[in-house]
C-alpha cells in the first residue's frame, strides 16, 4: 500500500513544538487517514506511544470510572497493559474510535493541566456529539478538520515534488499560461483524481496498481460502509431519513438548478419531518453544503438562505461511485466528464474550495438571468465563481462584473478547461488549479486591491 504524503504531517510537527500545546482532536469522515496519519506521527516522534481504540480494545471503557486525575487514569492504564511506558514529555498517547467512549473528552481538561503527556483523540464524524465534547472540553484542546486527499496530496502521492507544484503556482501568481505539457499532463491527472476521489484506500490502490481497476469496488465498498455506520450512530433522527436523503443527492446534482428539497425525496415529503438530517449528513463530513445568497453583499454569512441549499458529496470520487454501471464504464472509458449536467466539475470545485477553507454559497438573482455556480470573497471583494464543463459563454459572470450595483465585485474567476488568462474582468484557471484559490486571492488582495 503506497505512503502517503498528508498535509496533517506538517500540522502535527507544528502542533508538537508548541511548548503549550493543548490535547488534540482529530475530526473527519471515516476512512479519510486519520489514525494511519496519527500512528506514524506517534511512532516517529515519541519515545513512547500509546494506543488505544475504543472499538478493537474495549475493555478500556473502563479507565476513567475512578476519576480523571492523570494518574488516576494512567494507573488504570497500565492494569489494562502493563508494557506501555509514561514517559514525562515524551509519550503521546492517542485515544481513537473516541464515539464509542465520549468520556474521553472530559479527560482532556486534566490532561492539559497536568501537561506531562501529549493527548490526541480522534474518531467517526458520524459518531461523535462534537457539541457534548466540546462543551466537555472547551479551552483545553485544539481542533483539526481531516478531510479525504486534496489535489496537491494526490500529486504528491503520484511523486510530484514541491517544486514542480511550486511552477504551477507561479505561473499562476504571475498571470503566465501554463507551457502545453504542464497543462496536459496536469489536466490528465486531474481527470485521474476525479475518477478517484481522494479516499487514500482508493488512491493507494489506483497507485499502487497504476490502473482504475479496483477502484469502483473500493468505493462502493466505502459507500456501504458509510450506509452502515448511518444506520449506528444516527442518533435520535430517523435513520431512514437520513439514508433517503444521502442515496438522494446525486439526483439533485443531476438538475439544472441542482437544488436539493426535502419535498421531492418521495411523495408526502415536508421539511419538519426532516429537521436535522442535513445538519447531521454536514457534521458527519460526508457532504458540502452551498447555501444561496439573497443578496450579494458583505459579510456573506449573514446573507444567505438556510433553507435554500445545494448538497454536494464530499469526496468526487464517492459521487461517481455512486452512478450507474453505464455512467461508470462511460466515465473511466471515455473520461466523458462533460456529462450528468456539469455537476462533477462542480462537485470537485466545492470540494476542492471547501478543503482549503471557504464556505460554499451560490447566487441565483429574482429573475432567474443571473446565476453563479460558487460566490467566494478576500478582504474586501465579493469574487464570483464560475464552473463551466465546455468553454461556452460566460452571460452571468459579466453580468455581475459590469453591473454598477454589485459595488463589492471587482473581478470574478472562471475554472473551465482552458489554459490561464485573465481579460481585465476576469480570471480563466483550469479546474485544477482550484486549490491555490486561497493563496491566489491572498497574494492578489495584497499586490493590487490593498
Amino acid at each position: 500500500m503506497a505512503n502517503l504524503k498528508r498535509k496533517i504531517d506538517k500540522f502535527l510537527i507544528n502542533w508538537k513544538s508548541e511548548k503549550t500545546r493543548k490535547p488534540l482532536i482529530i475530526k473527519g469522515a471515516r476512512q479519510t487517514g486519520k489514525t494511519t496519519s496519527i500512528e506514524k506521527f506517534g511512532r516517529e516522534n515519541y519515545k513512547s506511544f500509546i494506543e488505544i481504540n475504543f472499538v478493537s480494545m474495549p475493555e478500556y471503557k473502563t479507565i476513567f470510572k475512578d476519576g480523571y486525575t492523570v494518574d488516576n487514569i494512567i494507573k488504570n492504564i497500565s492494569l489494562h497493559n502493563s508494557d506501555f511506558e509514561f514517559i514525562p514529555n515524551d509519550t503521546l498517547i492517542f485515544f481513537d474510535e473516541m464515539q464509542e467512549y465520549s468520556d474521553t473528552a472530559t479527560s482532556l481538561k486534566f490532561f492539559s493541566i497536568d501537561g506531562r503527556f501529549d493527548v490526541i483523540c480522534s474518531g467517526s464524524l458520524m459518531g461523535i456529539n462534537y457539541e457534548e465534547i466540546h462543551s466537555n472540553s472547551v479551552g483545553y484542546k485544539e481542533d483539526y478538520v481531516m478531510r479525504s486527499l486534496d489535489f496537491e496530496e494526490f500529486l504528491w502521492a503520484k511523486g510530484y515534488k514541491d517544486e514542480q507544484i511550486e511552477d504551477l503556482y507561479t505561473c499562476m501568481k504571475e498571470v503566465k499560461p501554463l507551457t502545453e505539457t504542464q497543462y496536459t499532463v496536469m489536466m490528465n491527472h486531474f481527470n485521474d483524481y476525479i475518477i478517484t476521489g481522494g479516499m487514500p484506500e482508493v488512491v493507494s490502490m489506483f497507485i499502487d496498481n497504476k490502473t482504475f481497476s479496483g477502484v469502483l469496488n473500493k468505493q462502493k465498498t466505502l459507500l456501504t460502509d458509510y450506509e452502515e455506520d448511518i444506520t449506528k450512530y444516527a442518533g435520535g433522527l430517523d435513520k431512514s431519513k437520513i439514508l433517503d436523503a444521502y442515496k438522494k443527492i446525486k439526483i439533485f446534482l443531476g438538475n439544472d438548478n441542482k437544488k436539493f428539497q426535502v419535498t421531492k425525496l418521495k411523495d408526502g415529503a415536508r421539511n419538519r419531518e426532516y429537521v436535522g438530517v442535513i445538519d447531521w449528513l454536514d457534521r458527519a463530513g460526508i457532504v458540502n453544503i452551498s447555501y444561496s445568497l439573497d443578496h450579494l453583499e458583505l459579510p456573506l454569512k449573514v446573507n444567505y438562505n438556510p433553507d435554500n441549499y445545494r448538497l454536494y458529496f464530499g469526496d468526487t470520487g464517492l459521487l461517481i461511485g455512486s452512478l450507474d454501471e453505464e455512467s461508470q464504464k462511460d466515465l473511466r472509458n471515455n473520461q466523458n466528464f462533460g456529462t450528468y449536467k456539469g455537476a462533477l466539475y462542480e462537485n470537485i470545485v466545492a470540494e476542492m474550495l471547501t478543503k482549503v477553507g471557504f464556505d460554499l454559497y451560490f447566487y441565483r438573482d429574482e429573475q432567474n438571468k443571473i446565476e453563479m455556480d460558487f460566490i467566494i470573497r478576500d478582504e474586501k471583494n465579493i469574487i464570483p465563481i464560475e464552473v463551466k464543463a465546455s468553454d461556452n459563454p460566460t452571460y452571468s459572470l459579466n453580468k455581475l462584473i459590469e453591473e454598477k450595483q454589485y459595488k463589492n465585485i471587482k473581478y470574478g474567476i472562471k475554472l473551465c478547461n482552458k489554459n490561464i488568462g485573465f481579460n481585465g474582468k476576469f480570471y480563466t484557471f483550469p479546474y485544477f488549479m482550484t486549490f491555490f484559490l486561497k493563496r491566489f486571492l491572498n497574494d492578489e488582495f495584497n499586490k493590487k486591491i490593498k
